[in-house]
């Protein structure tokens, strides 16, 4: 049997729409109809080669819902016609990270679906069983395919690597997929939320899911944010651009023992005085990806209406490569999707 998927040809090159072949589950796998994939900036970052793994062709796409449609040997846990959400690392389950709850951080990942092994643009994708979430009948399978990164990865970000607290004041520079899901997060932990973006479209949503303050990202953003904490700045920053210019206003916006959160890069550097951090005590570190039981947090999250995600348009896989153009100029407010029939 084949199939329709977008693939991947290296860095420069654009997605290509191809008949490929549908590869059976082998033992403890699982073949899952692809309904609905998010479109990642990820995405874009394969593409013009920021990321660049090494591996090609391949099919994109590691934010995947869809059904149950065919059990290999030995899988448990899901039943054919199951809807499912897909964690997209396949790790070792044996070393130090994976022991510790840390999955994420597996130097000997098997498979991460999207990156290194095929993703979810695609009709079908092959999976373990164990790598499956039921989705609630409550949730949209659209709305529950973004819930794969952009929510999952907020949750790592702001309480596993940030752990934000009650009553802080933390700053979403960049508000996409993932930043809409850090100002929902960051409320619910009790937070004061100031979002950042360029785009008057973004910063109507941002205030629609409740941030308290929404700053134009053309302004000196580092000013604005110490007039918004009497001169004190942020106890968090998410910086979800990893731009020169970002970079430097989100380290000046920073309180005393601030924490600087890359979450986004692209290819410049960050450059920063050691004197600035040393007298301010200043942290900074990085969040990647997500763990499994943080997607169980986001789909818990989500079915009981805390949490939403914001799906701006569904498409077919045909319109895939100009929505990733359309991603490029700016244009979409939270994900896009594709749907399959």
């Amino acid at each position: 049997m084949n199939m329709r998927a977008a693939r991947y040809h290296g860095p420069g090159k654009p997605l290509s729409l191809e008949s490929v072949a549908v590869r059976p589950p082998a033992y403890g796998e699982v073949l899952v109809r692809v309904k609905a994939a998010g479109i990642c900036h990820t995405d874009l970052h394969f593409l013009n080669g920021v990321l660049n793994l090494g591996i090609s062709p391949l099919t994109l796409g590691h934010e995947i819902a869809g059904e149950v449609a065919e059990l290999g040997e030995g899988s448990v846990g899901v039943t054919v016609d199951d809807r499912v959400l897909v964690s997209y690392y396949a790790t070792c389950g044996r070393c130090h990270w994976c022991r510790t709850d840390r999955a994420n951080l597996c130097p000997q990942v098997v498979a991460e679906y999207g990156f290194t092994a095929d993703g979810g643009y695609a009709e079908y994708v092959v999976v373990p069983a164990a790598n499956l979430v039921r989705i609630p009948a409550v949730l949209d399978l659209a709305e529950a395919a973004t819930l794969g990164c952009s929510v999952t990865t907020a949750i790592h970000a702001a309480g596993t690597i940030a752990r934000v607290r009650l009553g802080e004041t933390v700053v979403v520079y960049g508000a996409g997929g993932v930043g809409f899901g850090l100002i929902q997060y960051c409320k619910l932990a009790g937070a004061r939320v100031i979002a950042v973006t360029r785009s008057a479209a973004r910063r109507a949503k941002a205030a629609e899911l409740g941030a308290d303050v929404v700053l134009d990202g053309t302004r000196s953003v580092a000013e604005e944010v110490r007039a918004q904490t009497r001169g004190e700045g942020a106890d968090v920053v998410f910086e979800l651009a990893g731009v020169r210019a970002t970079m430097g206003e989100a380290i000046n916006a920073l309180r005393r023992r601030g924490r600087l959160v890359f979450v986004g890069y692209s290819a410049d550097q960050l450059v920063v005085s050691p004197l600035q951090l040393v007298i301010g005590e200043i942290t900074v570190t990085a969040a990647v990806g997500n763990t499994l039981e943080e997607l169980l947090q986001a789909v818990d999250l989500a079915a009981a209406g805390r949490i939403r995600a914001v799906v701006d348009r569904r498409v077919a896989l045909e319109e895939l490569p100009a929505t990733l153009e359309a991603l490029q100029r700016g244009e979409i407010v939270g994900r896009a999707v594709v749907v399959f029939p």
